[in-house]
């Protein structure tokens, strides 16, 4: 008989999201006069830019003539495509790429947990607490991990509590660890990291061989003109760091689907026997053994999102969401409830009131004020007594989740 692989029972519970939509589909089957908003998983609401649509229904129309058709393209992604990203989103920042350095995928959540074909099981990996569950969960999901304890960490993963006390900025690992993810602006607190903290990192990477995974799906949410926008604006971390971008946040492509890995080719790892091999070329080959490309179609709308037209609609839909941000911020603060995040992200991370613990917390909006969203311990141990709410919403529905939960608190 087949042998599963057993790592996946390590997992202790079913994803959070998908525990969340059951909990939402009991109420509902039992409530179905009820108006349940939604402001919990991170799914955009407004359409496509007008200029991505246009590309978008070209390039399909391009399929339909023997001249234009599109097969299979390069597995990294269209030369066009990249070279607009590395000039509108990456040269203004004053950082330089290769072309051969950016690749273009299906989504980032993809690549945060394909990225770790490439690397070696007795890495030392060091992941923040809360977090984006996909970093923890993948890593056990391959085989790195020992069993959780009680609290919900597994062995062999060092984990860095991001909380008040630390201003939700993990503190560096005391040991020497191999791989590091970052997420900033941050998912799930909503805050965000200065050059100074980010060269910390960059500086304890070089001097312990480590490789920074950073998520940089929310950077385009950034207000504060202070806070940067890539890792690689940092000194030195074109030898220590992968980026991971996405389109489904900033341009609506969550059902569309297409991102990006940048992966320099001065970052490096070691063999068994020691001798020094560049990441780059190991992606490039898993790349093109396992992926056929993001279609020609998505490219192409994707493309357009950094024409002038593009980008002008774009960051017109990402200013409605960081407004729906300011009114669930402003809204609950007025009501007494401490919340974090919400100014350069498009999260919310509130304190429960009265000690309440965030699963109880959950159930207690969804009965009472019909709105859901997401519980803080399932990001991790250290988000307990924490929720997050989100901004992509439609504005009628958050401003009457907001009047809700203000009239709940009461």
């Amino acid at each position: 008989m087949a042998k599963i692989n057993d790592n996946y029972l390590k997992l202790k519970a079913g994803y959070l999201f998908p525990e969340i939509g059951r909990r939402v589909r009991e109420f509902t089957a039992a409530n179905p006069d009820a108006k349940v908003i939604r402001l919990g998983i991170g799914d955009v609401t407004r359409p496509l830019a007008p200029a991505v649509l246009k590309a978008f229904h070209q390039a399909v129309d391009d399929l339909a003539t023997t001249d234009q058709f599109a097969g299979y393209g390069p597995e990294q992604g269209y030369d066009w495509l990249i070279n607009a990203i590395i000039e509108k989103s990456y040269k203004p920042l004053g950082v330089s790429l290769k072309t051969e350095e950016m690749f273009i995928s299906d989504g980032s959540k993809c690549d945060c947990a394909n990225i770790l074909d490439i690397f070696a099981l007795d890495n030392v990996v060091a992941i923040g607490d809360p977090v984006y569950p996909v970093y923890n969960d993948t890593n056990v999901m391959i085989g790195r991990t020992g069993e959780a304890d009680e609290k919900g960490y597994y062995q062999n993963i060092v984990y860095m509590p991001c909380n008040e006390a630390n201003n939700f900025i993990p503190a560096l690992p005391t040991g020497k660890v191999d791989i590091i993810y970052l997420c900033f602006p941050n998912n799930p607190t909503g805050t965000v990291a200065s050059k100074a903290e980010l060269k910390k990192w960059v500086d304890y990477a070089l001097a312990n061989d480590a490789v920074i995974f950073f998520d940089a799906a929310y950077e385009a949410f950034i207000t504060n003109p202070e806070i940067p926008h890539s890792i690689y604006e940092i000194e030195g971390a074109k030898k220590c760091a992968i980026e991971f971008r996405s389109f489904s946040k900033t341009a609506g492509f969550t059902g569309v689907r297409c991102g990006l890995v940048v992966v320099p080719e001065e970052v490096m790892g070691t063999t068994a026997t020691g001798e020094r091999y560049s990441f780059n070329k190991l992606w490039l080959r898993r790349t093109t053994t396992k992926f056929n490309g993001a279609s020609y179609p998505v490219q192409r709308a994707a493309a357009a999102v950094y024409s002038d037209e593009g980008w002008a609609q774009t960051k017109e839909i990402i200013d409605y969401y960081m407004e729906n941000a300011r009114i669930i911020r402003e809204g609950l603060a007025a009501a007494g409830v401490t919340c974090y995040g919400g100014v350069d992200a498009p999260y919310i991370w509130l304190k429960t009131p009265g000690g309440m613990s965030s699963w109880d917390f959950f159930d207690k909006l969804l009965k009472e004020c019909n709105v859901v969203g997401t519980p803080g311990s399932g990001f991790g141990p250290s988000g307990e007594g924490f929720f997050r709410l989100s901004a992509f919403g439609h504005r009628e529905n958050v401003i009457e989740a907001v009047e809700r939960i203000k009239k709940n608190l009461k």
